[in-house]
């Protein structure tokens, strides 16, 4: 694939960005010879940035970045792999992680792992971020259209596996939900969403995709806005759905499951409809406060936000990977006549 790589006059002599074999490397060389390399395991991106202040922006992995500067730009074209962004999408995921479907990818890849779930039949079951931090699910995705809306087998009979993926002293398993004060297993991707297979729906089960939930709102408010999901998907394209809960310090209970597990104070989906006929996409967060009652309000619109909300709520960033000027549109409009859901009257 061609891409544009920017050689800075005055600091920067070249930038080049090159695969070799599983790794890439950018190497940076400056005005005085000396080299500055990054390999794929210390950034995250390189923005080539067309603009007079800014000539190349490394983004590291440690939620840092580097600025290289310049007071004039010359674009060549060069063709090669690596990291090297110049399109129209500045903040999109730049390895495994490229449907649309994925949040950005955490900057700290060394306390956060990407893990794929998937069978031979029907592709990627779902795909979530787990935080090694802070021992927990940071978000859960996967996509609903009508090549894996399938009812093939009903719900597993041996649920709730450790998932082996995960480092040992990371993990969470069945055992740390006993004595649990009505806390049950709550799934971020559902069973009921994944029935095509007997393999599928039994990853479904993995502890990875569980957080802790109050079984008022996991059976309650939680599991009857799930419903609402499961024809939604089936008015559009293709569905595109991450559901989570919060783990940041401020957004958990003051006490831990057994003191082993954080309690979420908040669960949430980010939703992002297509529609093949139109080439258009519609977007929504549903928002819940995870409370120890049950809530028996209908009226979802109430739950309702825009993804610019949610994204404000949660510091993820959703959707990254759709193209920026789609992504800003779609993020901050709500139709909730699209989704056929209102709000409670004044």
């Amino acid at each position: 694939m061609k891409r544009y790589i920017i050689i800075l006059a005055t600091l920067l002599t070249s930038l080049t960005a090159m695969a070799q074999e599983e790794r890439d490397t950018v190497v940076i060389t400056l005005q005085d010879g000396s080299e500055v390399r990054y390999t794929d395991d210390q950034f995250d991106r390189v923005q080539i940035i067309f603009n007079l202040r800014y000539g190349v922006k490394v983004y590291l992995k440690n939620g840092k970045s580097k600025d290289y500067l310049a007071t004039k730009v010359e674009v060549h074209e060069y063709n090669g792999g690596g990291g090297v962004v110049t399109d129209n999408n500045i903040n999109r995921n730049l390895y495994r992680a490229k449907l649309l479907e994925y949040p950005h990818l955490a900057a700290d890849s060394t306390m956060n792992q990407l893990i794929i779930k998937s069978t031979d039949d029907y592709g990627i079951t779902f795909s979530l971020e787990w935080s090694y931090a802070d021992k927990a699910n940071r978000w859960t995705c996967y996509q609903m259209h009508s090549g894996n809306n399938m009812k093939n087998v009903t719900r597993s009979n041996d649920p709730w596996t450790t998932d082996t993926e995960i480092p040992t002293k990371y993990r969470t398993y069945k055992s740390d939900f006993t004595n649990s004060d009505n806390i049950s297993k709550g799934h971020l991707c559902p069973s009921q969403d994944r029935l095509c297979s007997e393999a599928q729906n039994a990853q479904t089960f993995f502890m990875s995709n569980i957080q802790p939930q109050w079984q008022l709102h996991n059976g309650g408010i939680w599991l009857r806005l799930e419903n609402l999901i499961r024809p939604w998907s089936q008015k559009c394209d293709t569905l595109y759905v991450v559901k989570a809960a919060t783990i940041t310090p401020d957004m958990v209970y003051d006490f831990k499951l057994n003191d082993k597990l954080l309690v979420p104070k908040y669960f949430y989906m980010a939703l992002l409809a297509y529609d093949k006929s139109t080439d258009t996409y519609q977007a929504m967060g549903l928002w819940t406060y995870h409370e120890k009652r049950t809530d028996s309000n209908t009226n979802y619109g109430d739950y309702a936000i825009t993804i610019d909300e949610l994204e404000s709520r949660t510091g993820i960033d959703f959707f990254c990977n759709l193209p920026d000027d789609i992504e800003n549109q779609v993020e901050r409009s709500l139709n909730l006549n699209y989704w056929g859901i209102k709000k409670s009257s004044p």
